[in-house]
């Protein structure tokens, strides 16, 4: 059985731009990973305008940093993972896991494969939903 990618931008706040929201299996992959205070990414970073997302998968193996801590990722790290394609299989392994107070990392999240399909079908509806963008 394949794992189940959700991609979620949540809206931005007073303090950051619109954040990148992953869910697998229906869980908050960020949120379970750099723990109270952390963060996605920038959704403009991760689906720049007229530029493939990163999270799209190719057969060579890349590392995407997803989220990170309140104090940032230059102090206690940030959450990344190893994303490749397989054929018809997306994985996601190697994860890196920020540091919080004492300094000892949330338990890595277990390795994600995904139905190539499902995955890029994921991804482009995130890259064509703008609504999130905020007019210049």
């Amino acid at each position: 059985m394949f794992d189940r990618l959700e991609i979620r931008v949540l809206p931005p706040g007073p303090r950051f731009a619109a954040q990148l929201g992953l869910w697998v299996n229906g869980e908050d992959m960020i949120a379970g990973a750099v723990r109270d205070g952390g963060r996605g990414q920038f959704a403009a970073d991760v689906l720049p305008v007229g530029r493939p997302s990163l999270l799209r998968a190719t057969g060579e193996a890349r590392r995407l940093e997803l989220g990170e801590p309140e104090c940032t990722g230059g102090c206690c790290g940030t959450l990344s993972v190893v994303v490749q394609r397989f054929g018809g299989i997306v994985q996601w392994s190697d994860w890196e896991v920020p540091c919080d107070v004492p300094h000892t990392p949330a338990p890595p999240p277990p390795e994600f494969h995904f139905d190539a399909g499902q995955y890029d079908a994921e991804v482009a509806r995130a890259e064509a939903d703008r609504r999130w963008q905020v007019p210049a």
